[in-house]
């Protein structure tokens, strides 16, 4: 499958999936709105094109974000609420294996670097792996791949492990 970056609106021409990759999730958000990207995006998922983020890129998804900025993109493409770099600094990053519903039965090495987490899932929201986490207060488990129809999220870095049979499932299954 042939890839392109996606910098501007007509970059979408033809597209049938686009990851939204991690890194800073309020510098994404100032450049997809001053290259126009943020109502093209929209306008391209609500016409069918299905959407991989990982990490800042599932907080931009997200149809509610805690601890962002006002100005900062939803794009709302899937119905949960993230809380930003909930998982700690840079020093509290973390690697661990996790078993992921749709993937086979072997374990994936999940990264978590300032990660997002998953706060509430809304009812059209499948999530497909569980991480259990001590916040300080006694341990919870916490969703850190959810999809609907159209989107893939993870918490996570999937891109950083020679692992890539969640972005097969993604261009194979969405």
């Amino acid at each position: 499958m042939a890839t392109h970056p996606v910098r501007l609106p007509d970059d979408l021409f033809g597209l049938s999936h686009l990851v939204i990759p991690g890194g800073e999730s309020t510098a994404i958000s100032k450049l997809m709105y001053s290259s126009g990207l943020v109502e093209a995006i929209k306008d391209a998922i609500r016409d069918g094109l299905a959407v991989f983020g990982t990490c800042a890129g599932m907080i931009i998804l997200a149809s509610e974000i805690l601890g962002g900025r006002d100005d900062q993109v939803r794009l709302g493409a899937i119905d949960i609420t993230v809380a930003r770099n909930a998982f700690g600094r840079q020093v509290n990053s973390f690697e661990t294996q996790l078993s992921i519903k749709g993937l086979d039965d072997v374990a994936m090495q999940a990264a978590f670097i300032r990660a997002p987490v998953v706060t509430r899932v809304g009812g059209d929201v499948d999530v497909m792996a569980s991480v259990d986490y001590d916040f300080g207060n006694g341990t919870v488990s916490v969703p850190v791949v959810c999809r609907n129809e159209k989107v893939l999220v993870t918490s996570f870095h999937p891109e950083v492990t020679n692992d890539s049979r969640l972005h097969r499932l993604f261009l194979n299954d969405f």
